[in-house]
């Protein structure tokens, strides 16, 4: 019987979920609340995970606070230099110099999860900041940080020469040290819980987390994401929308976002996975993300 199908139940959702995650081959922790009665449901929604490009959510709203505040030229324009790409996405991945407007990088950022533009945007704005928004508004566990910081850390602990290019050394490192990088562990690296971060979506789509224009922008920019491989496959039926960012750092395969039916239902989710293997390829995985959100928004949804 497909998941979809089954019965709703809290103990029968729990049930249909840890079968999700034991078929993906992967520990999954879930929360998700409805955005307009506060319902919620929760699978180890309380355990700390890592967050990977997860973090990058309060960083475009400290982006739209500062925009909508006057404080910041959305169209002033920077460069995207050699000190910033170790490739990857995007500019990340650009051979020479790229210069774009404050709000493109935070476009590309949150689109395509481009890691050269959110540490320029990060620098532009202030590491400080965000974590100042976070504190004021209560998500004092919500962890935060550049990615070169984390790529310097993945240096480190494997030895290699400080700056080198990461992608051509990480190919010939075993399995169990690249599942052992403090990337991979919520005590070494930016870390939440999943109820945490979809108090954090509410209260961005509730303009609770600053103006409204700010909390606007962030919708708009969450909502063209361009990833289709997670969240978006447990909603494949016309009429749903959906915005959501991506996380992926060797074990970890994140998603969280918020999906809304035609009738204007709205539901925050995350879906937090730990995979027991660091390939980059894991198409089972992701599409877990998809089903674990379905049946967890069907159970509120019923």
């Amino acid at each position: 019987m497909p998941v979809a199908a089954r019965p709703v139940g809290a103990e029968q959702v729990h049930t249909v979920l840890s079968e999700i995650f034991a078929q993906a081959g992967v520990e999954g922790f879930v929360h998700a609340r409805d955005l307009d009665t506060g319902a919620e449901f929760g699978h180890r929604a309380d355990d700390r995970v890592v967050l990977a490009s997860v973090f990058k959510i309060p960083i475009v709203l400290e982006y739209a606070r500062q925009t909508a505040a006057g404080q910041l030229d959305p169209a002033a324009r920077h460069t995207v230099s050699a000190a910033y790409r170790s490739g990857g996405s995007g500019t990340d991945g650009c051979r020479y110099d790229v210069e774009m407007s404050t709000r493109d990088l935070a476009f590309m950022m949150m689109t395509i999860s481009d890691n050269a533009a959110t540490d320029l945007l990060l620098d532009i704005v202030g590491i400080d900041r965000v974590r100042a928004l976070l504190d004021g508004l209560g998500f004092t566990g919500f962890g935060v940080s550049s990615c070169q910081a984390l790529d310097d850390d993945i240096r480190s602990e494997l030895g290699f020469a400080p700056g080198s290019p990461l992608d051509d050394q990480l190919a010939g490192v075993a399995d169990g040290r690249l599942l052992a990088l403090g990337v991979n562990d919520p005590a070494r690296s930016p870390s939440s819980t999943p109820r945490e971060v979809t108090a954090l979506l509410a209260a961005i789509w509730q303009d609770e987390a600053g103006p409204a224009p700010a909390c606007a922008e962030v919708r708009s920019i969450m909502s063209q994401q361009v990833w289709q491989h997670r969240l978006v496959s447990g909603f494949p039926e016309r009429g749903v929308r959906i915005a959501g960012k991506t996380g992926t750092d060797f074990a970890v395969r994140n998603e969280a976002g918020v999906v809304e039916y035609a009738n204007g239902s709205r539901y925050a989710v995350g879906v937090f996975l730990r995979s027991s293997r660091p390939a980059e390829r894991q198409p089972y995985v992701d599409r877990a993300i998809g089903r674990a959100a379905r049946v967890v928004i069907n159970h509120l949804r019923a």
